[in-house]
């Protein structure tokens, strides 16, 4: 297993670590309705452009996309609904004052379980340049040459 993933990792937000510069790690926990809770566990979560929103001193999830569950009878599931993140009052004012300061993203980066419970872990983002990226990539081929002549 690698450094990031544990056995109990759901989702993984590959596109968080290629498009930011993460730092801040936080673990937060996640406010959702049965069927959501019964299609993650099947596992189907979707990332795609979700982020951490400030309003009104809570913290709310957008744009997380977990698909309505088949077996949930006639509740309405809304699949993209913006979706209450359970932190501490101080942790969400020292990320609100790093948010508005220095132009920061706070963006989910994985979905796991810990002792039963559904938790996201966040981060604060830089948006990388073209060059960061670039840089990214030639250190993993070097890296990858390394392991290859060391093998």
């Amino acid at each position: 297993m690698s450094k990031h993933t544990s056995p109990a990792t759901i989702a993984l937000n590959k596109k968080a670590r290629h498009l930011y510069e993460l730092s801040d790690f936080l673990e937060a926990g996640i406010s959702l309705t049965g069927p959501e809770v019964k299609s993650i566990r099947a596992g189907k979560v979707n990332f795609q452009d979700s982020y951490v929103d400030f309003r009104a001193g809570e913290a709310f999830l957008v744009s997380l996309h977990i698909s309505p569950y088949a077996n949930a009878g006639y509740v309405e599931q809304v699949p993209n609904r913006p979706r209450k993140l359970l932190l501490h009052t101080r942790e969400i004012a020292t990320l609100t004052a790093k948010v508005e300061q220095k132009g920061l993203t706070v963006v989910p980066v994985r979905l796991y379980f810990k002792r039963g419970r559904i938790k996201v872990e966040i981060a604060l983002g830089r948006g990388k340049k073209l060059h960061d990226h670039r840089e990214d990539l030639k250190r993993r081929a070097e890296e990858r040459d390394a392991q290859r002549e060391l093998s």
